[in-house]
This record gives structure tokens, sequence and C-alpha cells, in this order.
């Protein structure tokens, strides 16, 4: 067949990413592949009886080979690559090529995947031993129950004929079951059934789930008292239910994945829910701006913390999200200054629906370094019991979550292991609006294969794992209760470190 192109056509010069093996020995032409991938990768030839795949449509998201009944397909790396050269990597002259052929940004999904160096990896845990005796968690009671929100500096009593009276009024507080929350992520950037699971879950399990920026679907506000509410620059969904419904009310100044930009949900992904939800017209792009318009210095800031905890009768903490970059410690004891109950910080690593690939792979730094140095500040300025600290961006299991406690976090935000346990295998591609998952997407066809039942219980299995194994960690260091290990860095030594890398991270190394 003559193979033409349109004069105005551009022919593509890109490779495919991903190799399509199909096993004839197993392959019964079923065609469930083909209805299973929604960029249409998979073909079925009436004339020749077979099936085809155009690779350069595959994502490598494996749901074929998953859903395979004879598990005849083998989705891998394509191994055809360029001359090597340590500078022109394959993914270099990939990026290139594509913008030759497009003009535009690129943009992707999920979070920064470059080799940086991982702390975690490189920080090990401490142990009990003699003088210090393990304790057994299955036969000794084990405390992860957590509190949120501002500590007094000191508590007064009054004491009467014996009775002892607590005098001073406490701030607001929200107790959760285990030190992990769900991150934000909006309806709109996931599906609705993902959405729905999220907040079944943090229900079930007695955490917090995280709206984003897309506001809280009415029907799904009976979740409210375990939902962290956003209100971020676009001010999406915003309305005083919205906020008195709410445990915490977040203020959302950047992100983790894209710090210093705003969000840009496409007008085709705006449906009539979502519309009704964000309170946009249906079809149109929702917008959010970089800045929050109206907070251009910490005082600004302050006047909107102030109006929110008016605006809920100073019944909720208020929660101030920002992405980590160089000064996070100063501008984190800005905020607790400001009067913050709440800080929430979003590391390189951290998730997006969609983000510039060249922002989310180059600005901001890890998560581990900016707990340290946060923590270190607000310790030395002596206002950390005015702010929880909970952090976010890179969190892979429950060692890297008793880490970053230990380094000061009161808790961890997690978001891709959450998408993970749903079904994402992080093929990237969640700002096509095609997830053959069913969880990035608004395609009610895509999205109905996510039973939000089972989604849930995927999640809750998950938040009782990684909480059973925080408390065999907790047993065999000697401690009953994740309280005692906040901040608690002689608990943590490097391994492999510069000085500088443990000077920031305020540990020492192994053998010291």
């Amino acid at each position: 067949m003559k193979f033409l192109l349109k004069k105005e056509e551009m022919f593509s010069f890109m490779l495919p990413e991903f190799l399509v093996e199909r096993r004839g020995d197993r392959c019964i032409k079923c065609r469930v592949c083909e209805r299973q991938c929604g960029f249409g990768v998979h073909s079925y030839d009436e004339m020749s009886n077979t099936m085809r795949a155009d690779e350069m449509k595959c994502v490598g998201c494996q749901r074929c080979a998953v859903m395979c009944p004879t598990k005849a397909l083998i989705i891998r790396p394509h191994p055809s690559d360029y001359r090597p050269n340590a500078n022109w990597t394959r993914e270099k002259i990939q990026d290139l090529k594509k913008q030759a052929e497009s003009g535009g940004v690129i943009l992707t999904g999920s979070g920064c995947d470059k080799p940086y160096r991982i702390y975690w990896d490189h920080i090990v845990l401490n142990a009990a031993q003699v003088t210090n005796p393990a304790i057994d968690p299955l036969r000794e009671p084990m405390e992860l129950r957590t509190f949120l929100g501002r500590k007094h500096d000191k508590l007064e009593f009054s004491f009467d004929g014996g009775e002892v009276e607590l005098v001073t009024e406490l701030y607001p507080n929200v107790q959760i079951e285990t030190p992990i929350l769900f991150s934000a992520m909006s309806y709109g950037a996931i599906s609705y059934n993902a959405f729905k699971s999220l907040a079944m879950a943090a229900s079930e399990y007695g955490t917090l789930f995280n709206t984003g920026e897309g506001g809280l679907p009415k029907e799904l506000r009976k979740f409210g008292k375990n939902a962290v509410v956003q209100c971020a620059s676009g001010r999406f969904g915003v309305d005083p239910e919205y906020f008195n419904v709410a445990a915490i009310v977040e203020i959302k100044i950047g992100q983790g994945a894209k710090p210093g930009i705003g969000g840009h949900l496409p007008g085709e992904k705006v449906t009539k829910p979502i519309s009704e939800t964000r309170m946009i017209p249906e079809g149109t792009d929702a917008l959010s701006p970089a800045p929050q318009h109206d907070i251009y210095s910490i005082e600004d800031l302050s006047t909107l913390i102030y109006a929110l905890k008016e605006a809920t009768n100073y019944e909720k903490p208020v929660s101030v999200k920002i992405a980590t970059v160089h000064n996070v410690a100063a501008i984190a004891s800005g905020i607790a200054r400001a009067g913050a109950d709440i800080i929430a910080i979003d590391g390189i690593r951290g998730g997006t629906g969609a983000a510039p690939k060249i922002i989310r792979d180059n600005v901001g730094i890890p998560i581990e370094l900016a707990i340290a140095s946060v923590d270190e500040r607000l310790r030395r300025e002596g206002i950390r019991n005015k702010v929880s600290l909970i952090a976010a961006g890179g969190f892979r299991n429950s060692a890297d979550i008793v880490k970053a406690i230990a380094l000061g976090a009161d808790a961890v935000y997690i978001g891709t292991p959450a998408l993970i346990a749903m079904g994402c295998t992080l093929c990237q591609k969640c700002h096509t609006g095609i997830c053959n998952w069913g969880i990035c997407t608004q395609d009610p066809q895509l999205s109905k294969r996510l039973n939000p039942e089972i989604a849930s219980k995927r999640l809750v299995n998950l938040l009782k794992a990684w909480s059973n194994e925080i408390k065999e960690m907790l047993g065999a260091m000697g401690i009953n209760a994740i309280e005692s290990l906040r901040g608690n860095r002689e608990m943590l030594r490097g391994v492999g470190l510069q000085e500088w890398e443990l000077e920031v991270l305020g540990i020492k190394g192994a053998g010291e």
C-alpha cells in the first residue's frame, strides 16, 4: 500500500515508547485488549483474522496485559534507541522532536521521575537492644493517633475541692487514627468514582482526604468530617457550607509538582457534574491563576487565614499548603506567624494531573530536606507548637513515613500510593483525559471501570498495612506512641551522605 501524506501534514520522527508483543500461541482473538485500550493501540483485521497493534499509541499502562484472559500480551519499553550519547539521551532527543513537531509546552502527569537522590534510601532507623527493650505490637498497645492543629504553650488548670478543671480554651484540633492522609486530588482531575473512593476510605479508617481545588459535590458532603477542603486561587466550588462541613480548611499556595504556576482543567473535562461542583459554565476551561490574587505578603495571607476562621466560627484548623522551594523554612516561619494552624509542604516528587514537564522535573527541592529545615527553623524560633507539619511528595512505603516523622513531620499526605492502590501504573498520561484504569478521566465509559466499593477497600487495606508496619517499626525502636518519635532524629542515621546533607537533615552518620 502506498503511504502518502498531504502537503501540510508532517511525518513524525518519533520512536515508539513501548513494544507490544503478542504471543500467537496464546492469543485467542477475543478482542479484550481492543476494548480495554482507550488510546486505540489494538485493532482486529477481519481480512487476515489477526490482531494488530499501533505501538506509537501505546503509553505502557499495562491495562491490556492485565486484562488479557490468556496473558498473551507483553508490554515493555521499546528497545530501539539512538546512538548512545551521555549528553543527548533518548528522552532529551524525543522531547526535542516532539516540540519541533508540535511547537508546544510538553505536558505530563504524575510526579518527577528524575534520579535525584532519594534520601529515604540513605537513612536507616535505630532499634532497641538490651537496655531499652523492644515492644511487641501484637501484645502491647501502640498509639498512632494524631492531632492536627495548633497547640498551646502551656495549659492552665483550676483546683477546687479536689476537682481539677482545665481552664485554657483549647484550639481546634482534628483527630486522625493514623498519621497518613490522602493528598489533594480534585474532582475533575480524577474521576468521580476515584474521588468517592478516597472519601469512603478516609471515612472508614478514620483519617482525611483532600478535595483539592475542585470543590466537594453536594452528595459527598456527608464525608465532610473526613475532608480537608481547599481554597485555591481559582476559588472553585467555594461556598459557606463547603467550609463548614469540613474538618480542615486549606489555603493552597503551591504544589510540589509545579511550584510557581497555576492549574488548567481543559473545557472538555468540565462536564455538567463538574461544572455544578466547581460553579463554572459547562465546557469552559477551569484556569487556576498562579498566585492567589489577594495574597502578596504575609499580612495578606494572615487576612485570608482569619477570614476563613471567621467564616467557620473559629471551629476549624486552617492549613496553608506550599511547595518546597529554596527558602521553604523562612516561608513556613512566616505562615506560622500569620496564624495558620497547619503547614503542608509538598516536595519535588509530588504528583500532578497535568504540569509542564520542564517545571515538574526542575523546580523545587526534595521533601526530606524540607521537613528537616522547616522543623528545625520552627523549633529554633520557639513556634513549633503553633502549627502541625504535614509532609507530601514522594512517600513510597511505611518506612519513608516513619523517617519523615522522625525528621519532624506530624503526618504525611500520600497521593501516588493511593492512585497505585486503585490501579494506576504511572503511565503519566493523566493530562490527556484518557485513563484506562478509570482514575484520571471523565469519560463515562472509562471511569465506570473503577468500582468505589472495591477501590475504597484497596485503600483501606493500604492504610491498614502501612499502619501495622509503622507499629512494628515503633516497637522495634522501643517506642509505643508515634508522638514519641516526632522530631526524634536520634532514631535516624545517614548512610552514604555528604557532610552538608547530614547537617541539613540534622542527623548523624551511621556508626556515630
